[in-house]
């Protein structure tokens, strides 16, 4: 991952282990060494091993996964993914910590892939938004490239993006497109949040580089993909479900985003299971 992802690991520890794993210290005072193994329950798309095992060596670096798996493999109900080994200690205070972030990561995968395979055959991209877990941000977008998915900007350094109150607040479409070109390097795009066919024409006649078609009915973002034409590029937002997807493909914008991609994909039933001594 293209961050240093121990912190947010650390502080999940943290937040399970405040003191001591009190049931594990009654039952396992001493070190001792075990397996354990790691199966999924359902079907879907494995994302998130490395941080899975990550966890691990954190509380101790001993501790080894192993796994013939790599993340974005299809994985089917009842596969055996991993064996992992070590202080058995370990193997059971991390175990919760390990598996929530598995099991979100390979959930989004999964519910991600879905969408993208409704997207076959154009060259309309899927998106994820900021609407993330706080504190899960780059788990949660890698998960999304992992089901096949693209990153929209990662946080609010990453580009301009005028949604509705930056246009209130700047007065109108028209003045919050100058106002940005004015104050943001030319290197970056600038993408305006529209609502109707009015406001894509001032955006158009403003220079935006990329127009935001947000909670349009088909049949106006149809029509504003034609006035738009090859002038800037097309985003549709809101109200992006599965079933919408094969209608809004037809359309023809060049990205759609949904946000349900990180805040209501449901987890990936996988579990810990048949914890056994080894010595």
């Amino acid at each position: 991952m293209a961050v240093n992802i121990d912190e947010y690991l650390l502080n999940a520890l943290k937040e399970d282990i405040t003191g001591e794993d009190v049931s594990t210290n009654a039952v396992m005072p001493e070190p001792r060494q075990g397996q354990v193994e790691l199966i999924c329950k359902e079907d879907g798309i494995v994302a998130g091993l490395e941080v899975f095992h990550r966890v691990f060596t954190l509380l101790d670096e001993h501790v080894t996964f192993e796994t013939k798996l790599s993340d974005g493999d299809e994985i089917k109900a009842g596969q055996l993914m991993g064996v992992l080994r070590g202080d058995i200690r370990v193997l059971l205070s991390g175990e919760r910590t390990a598996l929530n972030y598995l099991q979100r990561m390979s959930g989004i995968a999964t519910f991600t892939n879905s969408l993208v395979k409704e997207l076959e055959g154009s060259s309309t991209q899927l998106l994820d938004t900021r609407k993330t877990t706080p504190n899960m941000r780059p788990f949660e977008k890698y998960a999304v490239t992992v089901g096949g998915g693209k990153n929209h900007r990662y946080n609010l350094s990453d580009g301009v993006m005028l949604k509705d109150n930056h246009i209130g607040a700047a007065g109108g479409v028209r003045e919050a497109v100058y106002a940005a070109r004015a104050y943001a390097p030319f290197v970056r795009k600038i993408e305006v949040e529209t609502e109707n066919l009015a406001m894509v024409n001032d955006a158009l006649e403003a220079g935006a580089d990329i127009i935001m078609l947000d909670n349009m009915s088909d049949e106006m973002m149809k029509e504003a993909v034609k006035i738009i034409g090859s002038r800037a590029l097309t985003e549709c937002s809101g109200n992006v479900t599965k079933e919408r997807l094969k209608k809004i493909k037809e359309i023809g914008v060049d990205f759609v985003s949904s946000g349900a991609l990180t805040h209501s994909a449901p987890i990936l039933d996988i579990s810990l299971k048949n914890l056994k001594p080894t010595e």
